[in-house]
């Protein structure tokens, strides 16, 4: 696939640029095409929190967008980083979840990026107990309000 080829291209030099020595291992998965890089220098790729790989992403997928605008997205990871994250995202989303319908009361999110905020909406976009919103403007992290659509039921 073209699109893969080239965001390999574009994520290599960029790293070559940085003084990075990495592979990168493309491969498929449900959400689309990811990059895996592997790198003695991990800690350096990632950053904390992950900001740099976000940062990777985001310039991966600009630079690939500009040469095609209809490219699909395209994810950086490393050492399955993001990986590991998103289960526990999911798993912190199924708590969130249960307090809010259990309550009534909305649970605001710390401040995410695009890629974690879309996540968030995907996963809860089967929940017809739960709504997800988050604030206009072009902001690059914002914060989710998950609300319950469902008033709470008072056993008393």
């Amino acid at each position: 696939m073209q699109t893969v080829e080239s965001a390999t291209e574009i994520l290599d030099t960029m790293l070559g640029h940085l003084g990075f020595a990495a592979k990168i291992d493309p491969h498929e998965t449900p959400d689309g095409p990811c990059l895996q890089i592997s790198s003695s220098e991990t800690r350096g790729l990632i950053g904390k929190e992950g900001e740099r790989l976000d940062d990777l992403q985001y310039l991966v997928n600009r630079i690939l967008r500009r040469r095609d605008p209809k490219a699909p997205r395209v994810k950086v990871d490393c050492e399955h980083f993001r990986e590991i994250q998103e289960d526990k995202m999911r798993d912190e989303l199924r708590v969130i979840a249960g307090r809010v319908k259990l309550t009534g009361n909305p649970f605001q999110m710390r401040p995410l990026n695009a890629y974690y905020r879309r996540m968030i909406y995907n996963i809860l976009a089967d929940d017809a107990e739960i709504s997800c919103h988050s604030p206009e403007g072009d902001d690059r992290l914002k914060r989710i309000t998950i609300s319950s659509k469902i008033p709470p039921t008072s056993d008393s």
